[in-house]
């Protein structure tokens, strides 16, 4: 089971390895505050895809077909599944939006 969770709420034992997926480093956070135990910058969709999207939920079913094509050719998606196997994780994400933002498209492509 992958759970996905925004950084900015407070870490708990039921999180596991905390797994920041993020291309950038969320704002207004320091490290310790944060709690992540790994950070997969690469794992994050393209900056170029990330622009494009800009949380504009009527480009969500777009967005999620091309951060799919992304990950299919993401070498940094075996090193996360690595991590998921060696125990309950989460995966942390930054934005604002809990139902259109990368973890979500992650945790599904994970799952499948």
């Amino acid at each position: 089971m992958i759970r996905i969770k925004r950084v900015y709420e407070a870490p708990n034992k039921q999180d596991g390895k905390r797994i920041l997926i993020d291309r950038l480093w969320p704002r207004g956070l320091t490290k310790e505050k944060a709690k992540v135990d790994a950070w997969l910058k690469d794992i994050a969709p393209s900056t170029e895809l990330r622009k494009w999207f800009n949380h504009d939920s009527q480009k969500w079913p777009e967005f999620q077909k091309r951060y799919c094509k992304e990950l299919d050719d993401n070498t940094s998606v075996d090193e996360l599944r690595n991590q998921l196997s060696k125990g309950p994780a989460t995966l942390i994400y930054g934005a604002k939006d809990t139902e259109h933002n990368d973890a979500v498209v992650l945790k599904n492509y994970l799952e499948k």
